[in-house]
Formats: structure tokens, C-alpha cells, sequence
């Protein structure tokens, strides 16, 4: 079969004319339908949806969470082979004179802003701090919850769901779709991953499956992300004094707080997403990323620096010697107490986030992929997976830091820790800070954080049209970005208002399972075809599109 050139070519039929046009009208309509009944029944029925995604969702933790744990290891396999072996780790995710389309301080910026940063100003300071006082060595009774002695553990865990894991999963859809879209000239969309096991039967349902089940995830997989950052923009507005009608009793946000966050955010993101990536998003997040980095400077210089520093190091150490282990271990509920607990925390915990990043996969993967052309495999694997890591683990250490730290000398009290994971980062700021200065930097995070969710819905727009346009990258449209923008914005709303973030969290689980068997075959056609590639090309068969390869 290496005798023969691979598949150049994957027709997949749009309409020709109407609202539809350029679109897949079998994948477009049919995932409009489902996150149209989603919202619908969220609204509607909402106790018997909360009940109907609870029970699923219980279902799926106890029953799929080796799967989960299991194929998240083997997509960082697959990426990490790739990148080492030296005649794979030189292809070129295009053909061999094409060039970067963006700088690379463009080009990590948008990767980073696309993939996690949001979750960066919730989490870097949140989830140290519950680990601080909670993770599976405090529950077998290792080590005591809140003291010195469990910084390194709350560190070495924060660092697994935030690390290679978390950008494997990215990296690897959009390896796939680099190498087979740019490469061969097939269609910028999901099926094309999977062209080396299905051929030319992903032209008809199976593919139109394939891509609306990757829309489906997406559009969760991005509600999760949103509704963590609306409640912070929502508790940020707050902190600079915009008003109490923005909280209840509780501290959480208002539905009335929501809905104006959403439609500030939604408006803002459909704008720059209808001027498409090279314009909006570009500039978006350059200034995302500019931000960060003053912000990370400042937590530099007035923060626990030489903590964050030794958390960093240690951190980073105990991560890489346990990470095989964390990767492959799965706790069972076993009737005992200690392993009740560690299977509820693994399931709350690592197997939420291993479906948070497969439901964000296809999103980031299409993305990283859109803005990737042009450059090595290893470089990829490099720009995608290791620096975007290390960054994390530079935020969690220095902010969550300080943070532990403020609060082990009892300088904080209990400020921090006391306050909603969204208010965290502020409650910290008003430690350090007086209240004038903490004000003026509430603004700036507030700013930050706005670009960031922006910088995700606008691109989650684009890509879920560029899916549904069977991977037409060009700007078209606009009534559908409106439409998704729209859709994105009420299913968070739905969800958040409903059942909180648990809602969200819930269906969010429940889309990301079937998504993570498309990923883990494209792991495997990846690998055939690259194979297959290197046979090729011994027998002098071009394995790269090329005008005389398509005439």
C-alpha cells in the first residue's frame, strides 16, 4: 500500500448558494439542532436536566475514568515520539517551502490566549491553595494538609493538570490536522485526522459524525472555560466598585451580573471574530500577552519571589519523576474510606480536567493548526506543548505562591483562602497592596481578563465555523459567527444561571467521551500515516501535495 501516494484529497459537499452557502448543511444544521436542544431544556426543564446531567455524569466518573486517564498518556506518547525521532521531528507541517505565517511572539500568544489563559487568573492562585490544604498525599496521610511540609505536593499536582497533559491533548489534533490538511491539502477540519483509517468514507456520514461530535465538544468544552472567567470578570467588576447588584448573599454573581458579562463579552468577541484571525485576534493577543507578563513582573517583584522560585524548581522535579506514575494510576472506590476519597478526588479533580482539555481540544487543536503552517514537527511540539507548559508552571508558582506563602506567615490570614476560587486573585492583591494601588491593579486583571475571554470565544467562533464550512479558513458567514456567538453566550448563560458551574461542568464531561475516541484514533492514524509517509518515500513516492501530484 506505501507503493501508492496517500489520499490528496477528501471532497466534502457544502451548498452552493443561500444562507448556507460554503457550509456542510448535514453538519452545520445538525449541531445547530443539538446545542439548540441543550439550551433549550437547560432552560426549559431545568431540574430535569440537572437530574438527567447528574446522573450521566456520575455514570461516566465511575465507569470511564481509566479511559480518560489512560488516553490522555497516550497522546503525550504520541506527540513525544514524534518530536524525538529525528526523521519525523524535521517534517514540516506544510510543504517544504512554505514559510511561518506569524512571528513567534504571535504566534505563542495566540496559543497560549487560545488554550489557557483564562484559567490562568482563576487557577494559578486557586488551585495551589486547595491542594495546599488537599491532595491524595493528605488523604493517605502523608503529609498534613496547610503546612510547609505539603507545598511540593500541591505543587507536583498542580502542575499535572496544568502541564503536559493539558497541552498533549492540544497539540496532538493539531499536529494531526497540520500534517494531513497542509501536507496533503486536505480539508482544515477533524475528519481529515483520520484519513490514513476510514479513506474516503469520512465524505459522507462518518465524516459529517466525526465533525459535528468535535462542534458539539467544542462549544462545552469552551462554555467551561467561559463561565470560570465570566464569574471572575463578574467578581472583578465587583472589586472595583461597579456595584452590589453584581453578587447575591452568597458571593456568587447575579443573574443579572451574567447576563451583562456575557453580553459585553460575546459583543466584543462576535466584532473581532468577523474581522478574523490575522486582525482581531492577532492584536488581541498580542495585548494578552503583553498584560500577562506585566502582571507576572509584578508578582515578581512584590510577591514571594525566592518562594515561588524554590516551589518551581522542587515542583517541577517532583513532576517529572512522578508524572509516568500519575499518568497511569487510577483509584477505585474500594469501600474504605481513603480509597473512597482518592477515587472522589481523582474523578473531581484529574479526570475533570483530562475531559475539560478533550473538550477544548478541538477548538485549540483546529487553531493551533490554523497558525502553525510552515513550521517543524519538533518545533511545534516544542512552541505547543513545552514552553506553553512551562509558562503555566511559572503562573502557578509565583502567584499561587505568594499566595501560600502570604498565608503560612499568617500575613493573610485567612483572606485568601476564605474567598471564592474567582476572588482569590484579588482578595491576594488587596494583602499586598494598599488599597488605592490594589484598586488600579484589579483594573488591569479585569482588563486582562476581559482580552482572554475575548481572545477564546472569537477564536472558538471561528473555528466552530471553519468546522462547519468543512474547513474553508476563509472569513464568511456572518450570520453565522452571530449565530454561534450567540449560542456560545446562551449556553453559559443557561448553564450558569440553571446550575452553576456544576451544570456546565456536567454536560461539559458527558460531550467531551465520544471526542476522546475520535482523538485517540487520530493518534493512530497519525502514526500509520507518517509510517506509511517514510515507506513512501524509500520507494520515491511523494508523500506532499504539490500541483503536479493534484493534477
Amino acid at each position: 500500500m506505501s507503493k501508492e501516494p496517500p489520499m490528496m484529497d477528501l471532497p466534502i459537499k457544502v451548498s452552493e448558494g443561500g444562507f448556507y452557502d460554503g457550509f456542510s448543511k448535514d453538519v452545520t444544521i445538525a449541531s445547530k439542532i443539538l446545542v439548540g436542544a441543550l439550551i433549550f431544556w437547560a432552560i426549559a426543564f431545568p431540574e430535569n436536566a440537572s437530574s438527567v446531567l447528574g446522573a450521566m455524569n456520575s455514570f461516566l466518573l465511575a465507569n470511564f475514568a481509566s479511559w480518560y486517564t489512560w488516553v490522555v498518556a497516550f497522546f503525550i506518547l504520541v506527540c513525544v515520539i514524534m518530536a524525538l525521532i529525528p526523521s519525523t521531528g524535521r517534517l514540516k507541517l506544510g510543504l517544504p517551502d512554505d514559510k511561518p505565517e506569524f512571528s513567534s511572539f504571535s504566534w505563542f500568544s495566540m496559543m497560549f490566549g487560545a488554550g489557557i489563559g483564562i484559567g490562568m487568573l482563576t487557577f494559578a492562585t486557586a488551585e495551589p491553595i486547595y491542594h495546599f490544604a488537599k491532595n491524595p498525599e493528605t488523604i493517605q496521610g502523608i503529609v498534613e494538609g496547610s503546612t510547609a511540609e505539603n507545598v511540593r505536593y500541591a505543587y507536583k499536582w498542580s502542575f499535572l493538570h496544568w502541564g503536559f497533559s493539558a497541552w498533549a491533548c492540544y497539540a496532538l489534533v493539531g499536529l494531526s490536522l497540520g500534517y494531513f490538511s497542509y501536507r496533503r491539502n486536505l480539508p482544515l477540519t477533524i475528519r481529515s485526522g483520520l484519513t490514513p483509517l476510514f479513506g474516503n468514507r469520512l465524505s459522507g456520514g462518518l465524516g459529517h459524525a466525526v465533525d459535528i461530535v468535535a462542534v458539539v465538544a467544542t462549544v462545552l468544552g469552551v462554555a467551561q472555560t467561559l463561565g470560570f472567567g465570566v464569574e471572575q470578570f463578574v467578581a472583578g467588576i465587583h472589586r472595583i466598585g461597579v456595584g452590589d447588584w453584581l453578587l447575591n448573599e452568597d458571593g456568587k454573581a447575579t443573574t443579572a451580573a451574567i447576563v451583562v458579562a456575557l453580553m459585553v463579552i460575546m459583543g466584543a468577541s462576535t466584532l473581532s471574530a468577523l474581522s478574523g484571525v490575522g486582525k482581531g485576534i492577532k492584536w488581541l493577543s498580542n495585548i494578552n500577552m503583553g498584560l500577562s507578563f506585566f502582571l507576572l513582573a509584578f508578582f515578581l517583584i512584590f510577591g514571594s519571589a525566592m518562594f515561588g522560585t524554590q516551589a518551581l524548581f522542587i515542583g517541577l522535579y517532583d513532576y517529572i519523576v512522578a508524572l509516568p506514575g500519575m499518568l497511569l494510576n487510577v483509584w477505585r472506590a474500594d469501600g474504605t474510606e481513603t480509597g473512597d476519597a482518592l477515587a472522589s478526588w481523582q474523578g473531581g479533580w484529574s479526570v475533570f480536567y483530562w475531559a475539560w482539555w478533550i473538550a477544548f481540544a478541538p477548538f485549540v487543536g483546529v487553531f493551533l493548526a490554523r497558525v502553525s503552517r510552515g513550521r517543524t514537527v519538533r518545533e511545534y511540539v516544542l512552541g505547543a506543548i513545552i514552553v506553553p507548559s512551562m509558562m503555566c508552571f511559572i503562573w502557578f508558582t509565583l502567584v499561587g505562591g505568594t499566595a501560600i506563602d502570604l498565608t503560612l506567615d499568617g500575613t493573610a490570614g485567612d483572606a485568601i483562602t476564605g474567598a471564592g476560587q474567582q476572588a482569590q486573585l484579588f482578595a491576594m492583591l488587596d494583602v499586598i497592596l494598599s488599597s488605592g494601588f490594589a484598586w488600579v491593579m484589579a483594573v488591569i486583571v479585569v482588563i486582562l481578563l476581559l482580552t482572554y475571554l475575548v481572545t477564546t470565544a472569537d477564536s472558538a467562533v471561528l473555528i466552530v465555523n471553519t468546522i462547519n464550512s468543512g474547513g474553508d479558513e476563509g472569513p464568511k458567514g456572518r450570520p453565522h459567527i452571530l449565530f454561534w456567538g450567540a449560542a456560545l453566550a446562551l449556553v453559559v448563560g443557561a448553564l450558569l444561571i440553571v446550575g452553576g458551574l456544576g451544570a456546565i461542568q456536567t454536560a461539559m464531561v458527558i460531550g467531551a467521551l465520544p471526542f476522546s475516541l475520535v482523538m485517540a484514533l487520530m493518534g493512530v492514524a497519525l502514526i500509520k500515516g507518517i509510517v506509511r509517509d517514510g515507506q513512501r518515500e524509500k520507494r520515491g513516492v511523494s508523500s506532499v501535495h504539490s500541483v503536479e501530484a493534484a493534477e
